[in-house]
């Protein structure tokens, strides 16, 4: 290979990009990113940016001289919007096709909107500046949907001031990621810190009667993976591009991050993860399994994820969704002080670490990775 293609600039592009010139690829590396700006990590958004604590020049991944030092055709501001598989090119919206060798797929997700126009969404920088503006000391704001998003967007609202409604369709908000008791605790948590929060309630657009009088509505009502400039490509694309245990879509062909969704031999489950640490893990296995064919390793990791909540910290390992119990083995969710441990079908899958020290909650990661099934043979990242 000459020439590798990595289209998407954000966590697990640059870390592909990274880990290619670390394992001594010396030819063409071309980084295509939509955004006008350097990469840049996207966690902070809902968290230090929209809360205030930082300014966007600390998002930065990478300084301008890091990225000068991995001599790469950097494509900003430019959005990939075709694949020919056949031919090994890249169309880009400016009509220039760029050739590869290889190629690596991180173009990550979009958000959903609501109908009608009106709300506004948190995925980019642009996005969260522009929010944060609006988020005033006694502004009503309206948060549809209680993912983590969701609940991050609306915990940085009340500490700037705003009175917060939160609407989530599903009677316990992040019950099928984290389970009911969890759940329940991070409602209470936040009808604690004052946020008005409407469990059972399905908002269908943006003029939906119940937002009525919000000065702010903002949706964080999910995301769909960014493929569809992939239409015609001939890869399969099924919420997701569809890749095997090494991250591998097509010869030649790997995908990684947001976008993925691969065949995870530890779990034996094809999963897609939208988290900052699994997206930059993905990027270098997806790299070193494109320049070393005959030497590829499955992509085996214990999912790992983090979310901040006014003053409590959430850690959590594994793979949380399809559970069928949760025990809680440590602390107690009335001291906000607990640690919540994940089963599917008598095999330990997750973890969940609520207000308690990181080296407390470390080996559980390790302790999910051994029990894999006996004899498996995988070894987690």
């Amino acid at each position: 290979m000459n020439r590798i293609v990595v289209v998407g600039a954000s966590a697990a592009g640059l870390a592909a990009a990274e880990t290619l010139r670390r394992e001594g690829f010396d030819g063409t590396v071309t980084l295509v990113g939509a955004e006008p700006v350097p990469p840049y990590d996207r966690p902070p958004l809902s968290k230090q940016i929209l809360s205030g604590v930082w300014e966007a020049d600390r998002l930065a991944l990478r300084t301008e001289d890091q990225l000068t030092a991995l001599r790469l055709d950097l494509r900003l501001g430019a959005r990939a919007v075709a694949l020919d598989t056949a031919g090994r090119t890249v169309t880009l919206d400016d009509g220039t096709d760029v050739p590869f060798d290889g190629l690596v797929i991180a173009t990550g997700v979009r958000p959903r909107r609501l109908p009608g126009g009106g709300a506004r969404v948190l995925r980019t920088v642009g996005d969260a500046l522009e929010l944060r503006t609006v988020l005033r000391p006694g502004a009503r704001v309206a948060v549809v949907g209680a993912g983590f998003l969701g609940v991050e967007c609306a915990a940085a609202a009340r500490g700037r001031g705003c009175a917060v409604t939160l609407f989530e369709p599903a009677p316990v908000p992040l019950a099928h990621a984290v389970g009911e008791r969890v759940g329940r605790f991070l409602t209470e948590l936040h009808r604690d810190h004052g946020v008005d929060v409407r469990t059972g309630v399905a908002v269908r657009a943006a003029d939906d009667e119940v937002l009525a009088g919000a000065d702010v509505v903002v949706a964080a009502v999910g995301s769909r993976p960014d493929t569809e400039w992939l239409a015609g490509s001939g890869l399969t694309v099924d919420d997701g591009v569809v890749c095997d245990e090494f991250c591998a879509a097509a010869p030649g062909i790997y995908a990684a991050g947001d976008v993925a969704r691969w065949f995870n031999p530890l779990f034996r489950v094809a999963m897609r993860v939208e988290h900052r640490t699994n997206a930059a893990e993905q990027g270098m296995a997806a790299a070193r399994n494109l320049l070393h064919p005959d030497a590829r390793k499955p992509f085996a990791p214990v999912p790992y994820f983090w979310s901040d909540q006014y003053d409590v910290k959430l850690h959590a390992y594994g793979h949380l969704r399809g559970h069928d119990s949760v025990e809680i083995v440590e602390g107690s969710p009335a001291r906000r002080r607990f640690l919540a441990a994940y089963h599917r079908a008598g095999r330990l899958v997750g973890a969940v670490a609520v207000g308690m020290p990181p080296r407390l909650v470390r080996p559980w990661r390790q302790a999910v990775a051994l029990a894999r099934p006996a004899g498996s043979g995988w070894t987690a990242v």
